[in-house]
């Protein structure tokens, strides 16, 4: 396993600097943030990432994340010409040495929340979703700005966008994305990269959206899809715990023996109600999943991909990106170190 930090580049007030003081992290998950989706990523851009990064000390092996187009997710006659701007980066990113490309196929908006800075018994400050704030909530209102939301799109831009998905059910939803393996996948074979699709967050859907990457069931269809090794999954703990049938160290066993988990996103949360819940300190304790099971499950099946700390907390008075501060997230990549190291000696006794 290789610990790992999401890094935003050069805007992110999180530095290199701080990310390798932390113990045991090694390496940098990024992506080049400054180009429109669906078009190729230069490949004197991803150099210079790369090279910035090793600068301080760290890898570059892993990238979160690729996104694609909405047209491609929608099935539209333009998706051609944007699925070969994908293989196209694909090509690009094995050239500088990446092996995993992380990607969700949720459409319109990525993950979703009532509140970025919800106020913890601690006084730290969490990201917390409550369905009925949710259910009452209008994307096209204008009012609110939530991870996800595409803040490029006009309100009108929007509006067609969620109208053009009334008529995509799930079934549409799954063939758009075989339509999109078929093609990639081939290509990530040929330039040795690993696809990681990540959960949709929350693991339900949401504004009368489709959103199928959300369970065992469904994960197990989606390897199915295009049956090749590079074609596999993020795991993320923190995107399908919130539903409590999914039992998190039974898919890590399940996907792992297939060789299927290529990157692990790992992390707690609180379940508070139906469909509703909050983001917590990475311990067990902390909130609904058993971390320890999680990490013992990730060690049974011989992880050695890469792995980190997802979404943590606002604690200590920092304030930046929701869900990305410094010092939440590097007590998270302690804590998950320190259950592996015991795993490990255990091993050896």
């Amino acid at each position: 396993m290789e610990m790992t930090f999401r890094w935003y580049g050069d805007d992110d007030k999180v530095t290199l600097n701080q990310i390798r003081q932390i113990p045991g992290v090694t390496g940098v998950v990024s992506a080049i943030y400054d180009v429109p989706v669906g078009e190729v990523w230069p490949m004197e851009k991803i150099l210079a990432l790369k090279k910035k990064v090793e600068d301080h000390g760290l890898t570059l092996k892993t990238i979160e994340s690729v996104p694609v187009h909405e047209d491609i997710k929608m099935g539209l006659k333009t998706r051609d010409k944007l699925i070969a701007n994908y293989c196209d980066n694909l090509r690009n990113l094995s050239k500088a040495g990446i092996k995993v490309v992380c990607y969700n196929f949720m459409p319109v908006f990525d993950w979703t929340r009532s509140n970025l800075n919800y106020e913890l018994k601690d006084g730290s400050k969490a990201l917390i979703y409550k369905k009925e704030t949710v259910d009452k909530m209008d994307p096209l209102n204008g009012e609110l700005s939530l991870p996800g939301w595409d803040e490029s799109y006009t309100k009108e831009g929007l509006k067609d966008l969620l109208n053009q998905y009334k008529n995509i059910s799930e079934e549409d939803l799954w063939n758009n994305l075989k339509y999109f393996l078929e093609r990639i996948i081939p290509v990530a074979e040929e330039v040795d990269i690993k696809m990681a699709i990540h959960p949709d967050d929350p693991p339900w859907p949401i504004f009368g959206l489709p959103r199928i990457i959300t369970s065992k069931k469904n994960l197990d269809r989606f390897v199915h899809l295009v049956d090749s090794p590079n074609n596999g999954i993020t795991l993320c703990s923190g995107s399908l715990g919130p539903d409590p049938n999914n039992d998190i160290p039974d898919m890590i066993r399940y996907f792992g023996s297939m060789g299927r988990i290529h990157f692990a996103h790992t992390r707690n949360i609180k379940i508070t109600g139906y469909k509703s819940f909050e983001e917590a300190g990475h311990r067990s304790e902390d909130g609904s999943l058993d971390m320890y099971e999680i990490m013992k499950a990730y060690h049974d099946i011989g992880f050695d991909g890469p792995m980190r700390p997802d979404h943590g907390r606002m604690i200590w008075g920092e304030t930046g990106r929701p869900g990305y501060g410094l010092y939440d997230r590097a007590l998270g990549a302690v804590y998950l170190n320190g259950i592996w190291e015991t795993l490990e000696k255990e091993d050896k006794k």
